[in-house]
């Protein structure tokens, strides 16, 4: 099982401090301190180790330093702010931790951006030295990137022309949608393999400025300094301290306070279980304060998501999850119902935006998810967001044994997918007036109810729910895992598409597609070849 926690004190790769409104995360690669065994980290080239205490420093700024409104990253190698992903771990790994790595570092970027979008802090990329592929990726997500100009840095995503792949973490859609540059423009970028520096790239908008080294420092100051005089977004809190999420490994899976993930290896399938809040909660913005992250909400979800990295990374033969939720839902509804009462205090939002965003990585998880509606489910508020945002809904039609489902106060935008929408919209998407009212209305219904108000996939009675769901779990494991993920990515994410949708429909589709072609992997290709004295050699055929 992967340690996915991370704290400041123990950073091997990265310098996090403090002064004032202003934070300083500087890049600083351990070389001796790889992720796994087989490779060195020069140039502050990065692996998974390096990014899971990228996201950790996210997540503590957010919640553990309210008073900061500005995040300089920046680099402490001398002339190097970053080579981008380490390739010798690259090439020397698995087809699926290569793609699980570029989900991972992608989400990482899109929390900063997340951060800045929603939480009103402000993030600039102060480049101060060679800035490439992965890590002019994550220049990218800040608001901001100032380049030095010392007649040798540059930026550049040199993937296709050096390693026959594409820049993993969204480097691509970023270009032409986030920083709009220019298509034509953009090609010629993405195929130059040094790059391009100061002037030229300023001039194409690869870069906001270019300062001298003698001024670099002074300039990036002023300007975090004209940002904190600026803000009116970051609403000051109490601070609280993060806890390690830890699970209890058993025989079955892994086991945590209120979430539970158990494995049956033989027929390549998982079982989630996540349990309701349970005794007193938070009434008030204060009391959250007080409990820290020990208050349901925010644990809850945290464990959720340590559960997902889980499975992603070290469980990936198994190809369906069954969701199982259990809880009181009226206990389930008042918790959001006071949530969304205090949705514009600092903390509580933030709350509300871990929430968002550990959703969005249960729904971009490439595994089939099956919600089970049995009678003692509580598919209510988030829980009944988890089901929507899964595959199938099957549920029990008892009138002995009722199974209810609920639409919470957080279904109504609180919580929004990856293309920016509900998933109530989304799963209504020929009906929106529908959506609307079901958010408005928020109706609390029995199984034949939420079958009547589309929730429901297959409604089964007593009498043939074993055979129902045993079916629909022999089926799906039957299928080709490939073909699975790509449909599912394809059909989760209806209507209008954003930057981040882009970015992760065109990850799970080509980028899986080209991390496993030869021109990329085989004996002679790119990623394998590169920093040999043998070229690469390619298959020209395009298919």
């Amino acid at each position: 099982m992967i340690d996915f926690n991370r704290h400041p004190s123990s950073y091997q790769h990265w310098n996090l401090t403090f002064d004032g409104p202003v934070a300083r995360l500087a890049m600083a690669v351990n070389p001796e301190h790889p992720f796994a065994d087989g490779y060195e980290l020069k140039l502050n080239s990065y692996d998974l180790g390096v990014d899971l205490e990228l996201a950790d420093a996210v997540q503590r700024v957010r919640f553990e330093h309210p008073e900061v409104k500005v995040v300089v990253l920046t680099s402490d190698l001398d002339r190097a702010f970053c080579a981008g992903a380490n390739i010798t771990m690259l090439a020397s790994s698995t087809h699926s931790f290569k793609v699980n790595f570029c989900k991972f570092t992608n989400e990482t970027r899109c929390s900063i951006e997340d951060s800045s979008r929603h939480s009103g802090l402000r993030w600039l990329a102060a480049l101060n030295g060679p800035c490439a592929g992965g890590g002019y990726e994550v220049a990218m997500a800040c608001d901001e990137i100032y380049l030095i100009e010392d007649g040798n840095s540059a930026v550049s995503l040199p993937e296709v022309a050096l390693l026959g792949v594409l820049p993993g973490t969204g480097g691509l859609t970023r270009l032409v949608d986030k920083r709009k540059i220019r298509r034509d423009r953009a090609d010629v970028f993405s195929t130059l393999a040094e790059g391009l520096k100061g002037k030229r790239a300023k001039q194409w908008n690869l870069i906001d400025d270019t300062f001298p080294r003698s001024k670099f420092s002074d300039r990036i100051a002023a300007r975090a300094a004209e940002l904190v005089a600026a803000d009116d977004q970051r609403t000051p809190f109490s601070r609280i301290e993060l806890q390690p999420i830890r699970a209890k490994e058993t025989d079955a899976g892994l086991e945590y306070e209120h979430v539970s993930l158990k494995f049956d290896r033989d027929g390549r399938t998982a079982r989630l279980g996540l349990r309701g809040p349970s005794g007193p909660q938070p009434q008030t913005p204060a009391e959250y304060e007080a409990a820290g992250d020990g208050a349901w909400a925010l644990r809850a979800f945290r464990e959720l998501d340590d559960a997902l990295l889980q499975l992603r990374f070290g469980y990936a033969d198994c190809g369906l999850v069954l969701l199982h939720t259990r809880g009181k839902i009226d206990d389930l509804l008042a918790v959001e119902e006071n949530l969304n009462a205090h949705a514009d205090h600092g903390l509580v939002r933030e709350i509300l935006l871990f929430m968002a965003r550990t959703l969005r990585r249960y729904e971009l998880t490439a595994r089939s998810f099956f919600a089970l509606a049995d009678a003692e489910s509580c598919f209510a508020g988030a829980f009944l967001e988890l089901a929507l945002a899964g595959d199938r809904v099957y549920a029990l039609d008892d009138p002995d044994r009722p199974v209810e489902f609920a639409v919470g106060p957080l279904s109504d935008g609180a919580l929004p997918m990856s293309n920016g929408i509900t998933r109530l919209h989304s799963r209504f998407l020929a009906n929106p007036e529908h959506a609307a009212k079901l958010a408005t209305e928020r109706p609390r219904v029995d199984a034949a109810g939420a079958d009547e108000l589309g929730f429901v996939t297959v409604l089964a009675d007593d009498i043939d729910w074993d055979d129902e769901v045993r079916i629909g779990i022999e089926e799906r494991a039957s299928l080709s895992p490939d073909a699975l993920t790509g449909m599912e990515a394809s059909l989760r994410f209806a209507g209008a598409e954003t930057c981040d949708s882009k970015i992760f429909g065109r990850l799970t589709a080509w980028q899986n597609w080209i991390f496993s072609r030869p021109n990329a992997i085989g004996e002679e290709g790119a990623l394998v070849s590169y920093g040999k004295p043998e070229t690469a050699r390619f298959d020209w055929n395009r298919t």
